[in-house]
């Protein structure tokens, strides 16, 4: 009798498995091109969220460094400060197609403007933006404008390009977490789609961002005040939005992922300009 054949897999090796996964963060958060790594096979597949995001942050550092060098281009040049800001967050915009951008506008139309969880993931699904999504995204981008040209204004250039660093893995980390520990809303579209990623990956993910952003306020010197007040800022935004989506349409979607995102920026960005305006600095 011929003997049996056995098949013997070999895993992958581990150090792949974080520049893959930092590959495919950037792919699915922004428009950057990334050719495929070594162990990648399809550059276009939709990607399984469980352990992947755990490389988040690396991602969104990369994915705002252009326009963290646009800021500090522009304010060494001597532009204004709401010059040099809006310059920034145009820089952002266009690195990440206004993914997050859209996903706020869709979130204030939908959980704003139904009357029961259907109608409102209805609107939110709906391309058009109302007068709630359009109120949502101007305040967010005046907000974000004018709390980094203070900052710029206060502590200069260095800072300003500081402060999008920071705010860019610990805003998208917050997004991670509630897709991590809150159920889907529908049972199709983008937040579906991917998967939902461990408790573990989103801790990863949180602790990562927190080490990097860390790093960057001190290299800095950012007033740790500022980092403390503007986490901590924005992770009350994301529990609010958490439970108003849960109770309003059941749970999150791709578009509240994009709305916390939103607004943990803005946060962090308040918390950083709060403490750079106390009197005494």
């Amino acid at each position: 009798m011929a003997e049996a054949e056995t098949t013997i897999e070999t895993p992958p090796p581990d150090w792949p498995g974080w520049g893959i996964a930092t590959a495919i963060c950037l792919r699915f958060w922004s428009r950057l091109p990334v050719p495929l790594l070594p162990g990648e096979s399809d550059g276009h597949a939709i990607p399984d969220f469980r352990e992947v995001p755990r490389a988040l942050p690396f991602a969104a550092l990369a994915i705002a460094a252009p326009a963290a060098l646009v800021a500090l281009g522009a304010g060494l040049a001597g532009l204004s400060g709401f010059v040099v800001a809006a310059l920034a967050l145009t820089a952002l915009a266009l690195t990440t197609g206004a993914f997050h951008e859209d996903g706020l506008a869709d979130s204030a139309d939908g959980l704003f403007g139904g009357h029961t969880p259907e109608r409102r993931l209805e609107i939110m699904k709906d391309s058009r933006i109302g007068s709630y999504g359009a109120l949502a995204l101007g305040l967010s981008l005046l907000l974000r404008a004018s709390l980094i040209a203070m900052i710029l204004d206060r502590s200069g250039a260095w800072a300003a390009a500081a402060a999008l660093l920071v705010a860019a893995p610990w805003s998208r980390a917050e997004g991670l977490f509630m897709l991590a520990t809150q159920p889907a809303a529908r049972s199709s579209g983008a937040a579906a789609a991917v998967g939902q990623p461990t408790v573990l990956t989103a801790r990863i993910a949180l602790g990562l961002s927190l080490f990097l952003a860390t790093g960057i306020g001190l290299a800095v010197e950012l007033p740790i005040a500022g980092l403390v007040i503007g986490f901590g800022l924005a992770h009350g935004a994301a529990a609010v939005l958490s439970r108003m989506a849960r109770r309003l349409i059941g749970g999150q979607t791709g578009d509240i992922l994009g709305a916390a995102q939103q607004l943990a920026e803005i946060a962090i960005y308040l918390g950083l300009a709060l403490a750079i305006a106390w009197p005494g600095r």
